[in-house]
């Protein structure tokens, strides 16, 4: 006979359980005595199984990713006068418009990647010259999302 706290619905019972041989196990709550059914049955016995040898099948090799574009920078600076997108995501916020002068760092627009907003900062000093995406334009790592002339 085995003794053991047992809490149902926030409340706990002192119980004993006795294996009496057969399928049915006995539960004992002080003073009294219920036989019960088990919820889970114990799973069948599983025979091995022998494979035969042969070579595990191999994957192909991984194609080689693509050279970064030669100029490309830090997250948010592109090459020459295009600030490209560090990481795949959806434009959350423009701030800038064509004309508008900005200082190295100033934020350009908001990028959502992965339920975080990110800000993509000017690379240096200069006049937005175009902007290449809206709020809610899904982009890719490395399209272009603003143009700025130095």
């Amino acid at each position: 006979m085995r003794r053991f706290k047992v809490k149902v619905n926030d409340q706990v019972f002192e119980v004993e359980v006795e294996e009496i041989g057969g399928d049915t196990p006995r539960v004992s709550r002080v003073p009294q005595t219920v036989p019960v059914t088990p919820a889970m049955t114990a799973p069948a016995p599983v025979a091995p199984v022998r494979v035969p040898s042969s070579p595990a099948p191999q994957a192909a090799p991984a194609a080689p990713r693509p050279a970064a574009a030669q100029g490309a920078g830090k997250a948010g600076e592109g090459s020459g006068d295009e600030v490209r997108a560090p990481i795949p995501g959806v434009v959350s916020e423009v701030r800038v418009a064509p004309g508008k002068s900005v200082k190295r760092g100033e934020v350009l627009l908001m990028l959502e990647a992965m339920k975080m907003q990110n800000e993509i900062p000017a690379p240096f000093d200069g006049v937005v010259a175009e902007v290449l995406v809206s709020q809610g334009t899904s982009v890719q790592t490395g399209d272009v999302l603003v143009r700025i002339e130095r």
